[in-house]
């Protein structure tokens, strides 16, 4: 499987309007893409763990989109919705990290080098 992993932060300006523009958008794409397979969003947690303090503050928003594989993934990323969604992402969000991973389960431990 692939994921593709955004941790991001809203511009503090953003209006209510154009959150909800964003999140139309988003919604939108993953209606429209059939490659996407599963959907995780979440909202950073803060419990005073010791890491807090080494953690960048780009994220306190998580989406996850899981794909099949590679593929799933670039047909995604090159599908209209995508676009529309580019263009909302990058006038509503102050700072974003995007990562793709492979991943899988435990076994994934032997690729650490």
């Amino acid at each position: 499987m692939t994921s593709h992993v955004v941790l991001m932060k809203p511009r503090p300006d953003l209006s209510a309007a154009d959150r909800q523009e964003l999140i139309a958008a988003f919604e939108h794409a993953i209606r429209e893409v059939p490659t996407i397979r599963g959907v995780r969003i979440g909202r950073r947690t803060l419990h005073g763990a010791g890491y807090e303090s080494l953690s960048t503050e780009s994220g306190d928003y998580l989406v996850a989109i899981d794909f099949d594989d590679l593929a799933g993934l670039q047909a995604y990323l090159q599908h209209p919705a995508h676009d529309a969604l580019g263009v909302r992402f990058n006038l509503s969000i102050g700072s974003a990290l995007v990562y793709d991973f492979e991943v899988g389960g435990i076994e994934m431990l032997s690729h650490l080098r």
